[in-house]
């Protein structure tokens, strides 16, 4: 497996206390990627009140404050080893700044700190972080709160019920990436997938018996997944066919089983699920850990 060569790392200026530098960092070391830093600061609202003169002196000197804060994040960085870029920019679009950034700069991975949007912003708005999942095109590796900044234990979640080409292909995107990070990270590599099939029941004697279909679906799915592990090698004990609603059970795994990093497929979204969000988008709200989301 290649390892990562050139890594993307998002961050707002303003939130100096996020853990994203950390996790970029320890991964840039780990894999001996360099490491470009692109601080987006957003216009600060206030500063439109004052005079124009006056305006623009206090938007200098609020970058000039944030660029002196990167700058030594970055020689700190770098006297740990690490090859760093760094810039200080203001952003008035985040979403197609990023994307400018991936095509300037091609790196193989973007790295952000998930940024957490309550039930009722997203109800009205699309939150940056599904807009970048949805437009990215590299895989994404999001930051979550708890997660260890080397990742220990790292777990590819798989859809194994639909057997078309384009699904095999991300299922195998998917497990090739989980299988380098894991590789380059020194980390335990664990395979899942969380089978949820709606039960038909039928009605016996006062009683509820599960279909014979429904039984073979769940059979279907489970050999194919089993011959996905047994492909890659997989050990017995770290690979995890469960049953139920993806989002939960993949989130009750993640948090009883100490993951790091959960590495999902990303696909194109229409109609409603373009408006309430595919799996990997919710699982940002639902995990402390990371995601990549391929």
């Amino acid at each position: 497996m290649s390892q990562y060569q050139r890594l993307l790392l998002i961050i707002n200026p303003a939130l100096r206390h996020s853990p994203a530098i950390n996790h970029a960092a320890a991964l840039a070391k780990a894999s001996g990627a360099s490491l470009h830093i692109a601080a987006l600061a957003k216009p600060v609202e206030i500063l439109s009140l004052l005079e124009e003169n006056v305006r623009e002196k206090a938007r200098q000197s609020y970058l000039q404050d944030h660029t002196e804060w990167v700058k030594n994040q970055a020689k700190n960085l770098r006297g740990r080893g690490i090859e760093v870029t760094m810039e200080v920019t203001w952003a008035d679009d985040l979403q197609q700044d990023i994307l400018d950034h991936v095509t300037d700069i091609q790196p193989d991975v973007v790295i952000k700190q998930t940024q957490h949007e309550s039930a009722l912003k997203r109800a009205f708005f699309t939150p940056l972080d599904w807009r970048l999942l949805r437009h990215c095109p590299v895989p994404v590796y999001l930051v979550g709160g708890d997660a260890h900044a080397l990742p220990r234990k790292v777990v590819a979640a798989i859809d194994a019920s639909d057997t078309a080409p384009a699904n095999n292909e991300l299922n195998e995107r998917i497990i090739q990436q989980a299988i380098s990070l894991a590789l380059q990270c020194g980390a335990e590599l664990h395979l899942l997938y969380a089978c949820d099939i709606s039960a038909v029941y039928m009605t016996d004697m006062g009683g509820l018996a599960l279909s014979d279909l429904t039984e073979d679906l769940r059979r279907n799915d489970e050999q194919s997944f089993l011959n996905l592990a047994h492909r890659y090698g997989v050990p017995a004990d770290r690979h995890h066919f469960i049953l139920g609603q993806p989002v939960s059970a993949l989130s009750e795994f993640a948090s009883e089983q100490e993951m790091d990093v959960i590495v999902m497929g990303r696909a194109q979204y229409h109609g409603l699920e373009k408006l309430l969000g595919s799996t990997t988008e919710h699982i940002l709200y639902q995990v402390a850990c990371n995601v990549l989301a391929v």
